[in-house]
């Protein structure tokens, strides 16, 4: 029924309208008070050295986006663990067939050697 989610239209009004506030507040409150040194980049107090574009391996992205990739595949585990009882033995050979899935994956990237880090 379309009123059963009006307690979630007040929240979610109410969550955007605090942060719209707060934005706004803090912009007009704040101090605005600029040097050379504050817009200088901070990174852990060491000094900033070279250009920021310099190229890096795309180890780096590929090792993120497995990560992201398998962190995914986790997350449908959790529901599944959840509801195994009422999932019954069909609710089983699907995550059954989903982990072989994602074994299989991970295997082809080990043999592929996407995660070895070394130059050869």
């Amino acid at each position: 029924m379309p009123q059963d989610y009006i307690p979630v239209l007040i929240q979610t009004i109410l969550a955007l309208g605090f942060v719209i506030t707060t934005m706004l507040a803090t912009h007009f409150i704040g101090p605005k008070r600029f040097s050379r040194a504050k817009l200088e980049n901070f990174e852990c107090g060491i000094e900033g050295l070279g250009n920021a574009r310099s190229p890096f391996s795309v180890k780096y992205f590929l090792i993120a986006i497995l990560f992201v990739l398998f962190d995914v595949e986790v997350i449908f585990m959790y529901p599944w663990a959840v509801n195994f009882k009422t999932l019954g033995r069909e609710g089983f050979i699907d995550m059954f067939l989903f982990m072989i899935l994602v074994l299989a994956g991970f295997v082809y990237i080990i043999l592929k050697g996407a995660l070895k880090w070394d130059k050869r």
